[in-house]
């Protein structure tokens, strides 16, 4: 669904995305992860059209990005860092101007915006002001603001962050509902649990580059070995506990632990980033 191809984004001299390549399929969460200033924003803003890249390529449902690209855009959802809501609108009129902004008229913005809205448990607040809500109330109409058009593709930047944990795992469910659904998903975050839990794929990306990519297992594969781990047995070893053995000890010496924090701070390191 997604395919972006050598990315390459400059501001003066610095070279902020500095050949970036990724891809999403439908039905697929995509985790985009990296320390602060990596690039993983520009990232974003060049996959939904936002900002031209310098050099490169992005092309959704198989239809490059070019010029105003309105008809591509069209099949993109933005859920931005910073929630982007009408304060003084209701739930329901916030979706229906952002309905409107993608063309949907009639009957057919009325169902989607009671769909987006029950998908996201706000249908019982359909009325009331954003002013009102909590913050996790208005991260998830943010995200139904990006799903009314009925997108394939969905990406979120840093969709949870300042919300409770109910309003998270509220968060999390969405977004498993909507990969069953057949969308595809780029998912930037800081929470390493979060990507574990959601991302059937990560890419790591530090300095603007790609430096790993891969599914939690192939990550691991990039951690140091921590160790042998010796058994003794007495007795008779037939074919199937040699076998057992075999694939145990592969186990143990192919990575430190199974966290991806650990692959994290092993690919990018313990430097603070400001």
């Amino acid at each position: 669904m997604l395919v972006a191809t050598d990315l390459w984004k400059s501001y003066g001299d610095k070279a902020v995305v500095a050949g970036v390549s990724l891809d999403v399929a439908a039905g697929e969460i995509v985790g985009l992860l990296g320390p602060n200033g990596a690039g993983k924003s520009t990232t974003v803003a060049m996959l939904c059209g936002l900002t031209p890249p310098d050099r490169g390529t992005v092309a959704v449902g198989g239809i490059e990005i070019r010029g105003d690209a309105s008809a591509v855009k069209r099949r993109i959802g933005l859920v931005t860092q910073e929630v982007s809501l009408f304060e003084d609108l209701g739930a329901a009129a916030n979706l229906e101007l952002f309905g409107a902004l993608y063309g949907l008229t009639g009957d057919l913005l009325r169902r989607s915006v009671a769909d987006a809205l029950a998908l996201v448990g706000l249908a019982d607040h359909a009325a009331a002001k954003p002013a009102t809500f909590s913050g996790g109330m208005k991260r998830r109409l943010n995200i139904a603001c990006a799903l009314v058009h009925d997108p394939d593709l969905l990406l979120l930047d840093e969709p949870t962050v300042g919300v409770d944990p109910q309003s998270r795992n509220a968060i999390f469910d969405n977004l498993e509902t909507l990969r069953a659904r057949g969308k595809a998903l780029v998912y930037t975050t800081h929470y390493m649990e979060e990507a574990e839990r959601l991302c059937d794929r990560v890419t790591i990306i530090d300095h603007g580059k790609v430096i790993a990519s891969g599914d939690q297992r192939e990550l691991e594969r990039l951690l140091p070995v921590s160790g042998v781990r010796r058994v003794e047995i007495e007795g008779v070893i037939d074919d199937e506990l040699l076998s057992t053995l075999a694939v145990h000890r592969v186990t143990v010496r192919g990575r430190a632990s199974g966290s991806l924090e650990d692959v994290f701070m092993h690919l990018t390191g313990r430097q603070l980033r400001d």
